[in-house]
C-alpha cells in the first residue's frame, strides 16, 4: 500500500520561508507525478504545484508563482517543494499528492491523483 508522508509544516512569519517534504512508501516505480494542494477551514482544496516525474516539467499556481519552487529525487521517490516570501493567506493544510497513470499535464484537479497524504499545517502569522 502507497503512503504519502509529510513533513516540514510548521508557524513562521510573513516574509519567511518553509521547505516541506514528501516520501512516497510502498511504491518505487511507475510515478507519472507529485505536487501539493492547500485547504483553509470552510474552502475547497487548491491546487499549489505539481512536478512532471519523467520531463521534471513544473507548473504552479497563480499566486504562488515566483515565490515558490518545487523540486523532486527520484532515486528516493520525494518531492520537496520550497516556499519563499510566505503570506499569511498561505496559511493552510497542505497535502501531498501523486499520480501513477500517464495521462494530461498538467494536472490541477483532485481527481487526477490517486494517492494523498495526510497533510501538514503551514500557518504564517502576520
Amino acid at each position: 500500500q502507497v503512503q504519502l508522508v509529510e513533513s516540514g509544516g510548521g508557524l513562521v512569519q510573513a516574509g519567511g520561508s518553509l521547505r516541506l517534504s514528501c516520501a512516497a512508501s510502498g511504491r518505487t516505480f511507475g510515478t507519472y507525478a507529485m505536487g501539493w494542494f492547500r485547504q483553509v477551514p470552510g474552502k475547497e482544496r487548491e491546487f499549489v504545484s505539481a512536478i512532471s516525474w519523467s520531463s521534471r516539467s513544473t507548473y504552479y499556481e497563480d499566486s504562488v508563482k515566483g515565490r515558490f519552487t518545487i523540486s523532486s529525487d527520484s532515486a528516493k521517490n520525494t518531492v520537496y517543494p520550497l516556499m519563499n516570501s510566505l503570506k499569511p493567506e498561505d496559511t493552510a493544510v497542505y497535502y501531498c499528492v501523486a499520480a501513477w497513470s500517464p495521462g494530461a499535464w498538467p494536472r490541477t484537479k483532485t481527481y487526477q491523483y490517486d494517492s494523498w497524504g495526510q497533510g501538514t499545517q503551514v500557518t504564517v502569522s502576520s
